[in-house]
């Protein structure tokens, strides 16, 4: 059955879903949909996610959306993807379900408050937040003071101590990416406090190569544009 992943490369959800398709060798065709232009708004685009967000993936006549459970899926599909992402003990997987679960309503509500509250609204035509964004840096604080202490551990790399990625540690590093977003001194002193999170996201960019960077690539070159804006703002 032919595999199409519909994916915009600024979406944090998207990248990890590109990632792990490139890097498993699942065969797929790429459908971009450009969130900023309201793409996800398009007819043809609800009859694929009704819901309207990416990613979102037609696999034959099977339409899933929501990266999590696409990510769970192809994992389960595809008997070439490696068992460390979704192992099949099932106390294994019930740990990275934990990370998972947790994910949505503490790092991702956390950094999509700062970041696009901070940075990204005025791309889909509203103002920044301030008060918005204060509120989800405390929440993305917090939260990667937990995976800092709690979900990384000393006898593994990745996280719930394990010696090779999951799902979770793909989907939560590239949701800690969209800080490149901010500038680099508030992204700097965000993260500087978790040295064990600083060598994690290193640790997976090293295990998804080249990928990682690949699939980034389209993030940092947004990126060198908000930095032309903020310095012609400085100098202004």
């Amino acid at each position: 059955m032919s595999l199409k992943v519909y994916a915009d490369r600024l979406s944090q959800p998207s990248r990890a879903l590109l990632i792990f398709c490139k890097l498993n060798g699942i065969e797929f065709e790429e459908v971009p949909v450009d969130l900023s232009k309201g793409q996800h708004k398009a007819p043809e685009f609800e009859e694929v996610n009704p819901m309207k967000q990416v990613p979102a993936i037609v696999h034959g006549t099977f339409k899933l959306f929501e990266s999590h459970a696409i990510l769970r899926y192809l994992a389960s599909a595809f008997p070439e993807v490696a068992d460390h992402w979704y192992p099949t003990d099932l106390q294994k997987r019930a740990k990275i379900e934990s990370v998972l679960d947790w994910h949505h309503s503490n790092l991702r509500r956390g950094s999509a408050g700062y970041v696009f509250n901070s940075v990204l609204a005025p791309a889909f035509g509203l103002p920044v937040n301030p008060q918005a964004a204060a509120e989800g840096k405390k929440v993305l604080s917090c939260s990667l003071a937990t995976i800092d202490t709690f979900w990384l551990q000393k006898d593994g790399s990745f996280l719930n101590g394990n010696s090779q990625p999951s799902l979770a540690d793909l989907s939560l590093v590239c949701e800690i990416m969209q800080l490149e977003f901010v500038d680099e001194k508030d992204r700097d002193s965000i993260l500087s406090p978790h040295k064990n999170v600083l060598k994690w996201i290193d640790d997976v960019k090293s295990a998804t190569a080249p990928h990682f960077d690949e699939i980034h690539a389209t993030l940092f070159k947004v990126k060198e544009m908000f930095e032309k804006q903020r310095s012609a703002g400085a100098s202004s």
